[in-house]
């Protein structure tokens, strides 16, 4: 074997053995925050979502945003969010669109809470896709048809990708 294919089986053997790890730890992560204990969550979630894991993202995003084992800051929490969203998570796409809405973290703009609610209820499963519906309607009652346009719009033109550049910076 040479030695690009000795490296290459190396690879795979080390994703294979990373994913269930990461997977196993996420719900390490999830039965801390599910027991409350959420200075161990988060002492999970951390790294996971360093690395990119959108799930550990919008868990943290939510600690942030409850105070949940971390000072309330809602800056922090649009930061995770946003970083989850950007990846498809919808549950972090509406939370994000809840902030965008209430102003809390981030400048209130309507039209990106329109966006990242239409785009949540858009993908989620039938149960959570009606509440999201419901919620982006609230949020269309406060806006102007052109401001409507502009946010679907918006919504059909964003594409998942695994992590956009972030334009809100961490704090």
């Amino acid at each position: 074997m040479g030695h690009a294919a000795r490296l290459s089986a190396c690879l795979v053997l080390v994703l294979a053995l990373l994913v269930p790890a990461q997977a196993a730890s996420f719900r390490a992560g999830v039965a801390a925050f599910n027991r409350e204990n959420f200075n161990a969550a988060g002492v999970i979630f951390g790294p996971l979502a360093e690395a990119g894991d959108a799930r550990a993202q919008f868990y943290l995003g939510f600690m942030y945003e409850t105070g949940r084992g971390v000072p309330q800051d809602y800056v922090t929490a649009v930061y995770w969010y946003h970083r989850a969203a950007n990846q498809g998570e919808t549950t972090a796409q509406c939370r994000l669109g809840l902030l965008l809405d209430k102003g809390q973290g981030v400048a209130q703009d309507y039209v990106e809470a329109h966006k990242w609610l239409n785009l949540a209820a858009a993908h989620a499963s039938p149960p959570a896709r009606e509440y999201y519906a419901r919620l982006r309607d609230a949020v269309a009652t406060k806006m102007t048809r052109g401001q409507i346009g502009t946010a679907r719009l918006l919504a059909v033109q964003w594409v998942r990708v695994r992590e956009r550049p972030v334009v809100i910076a961490h704090p």
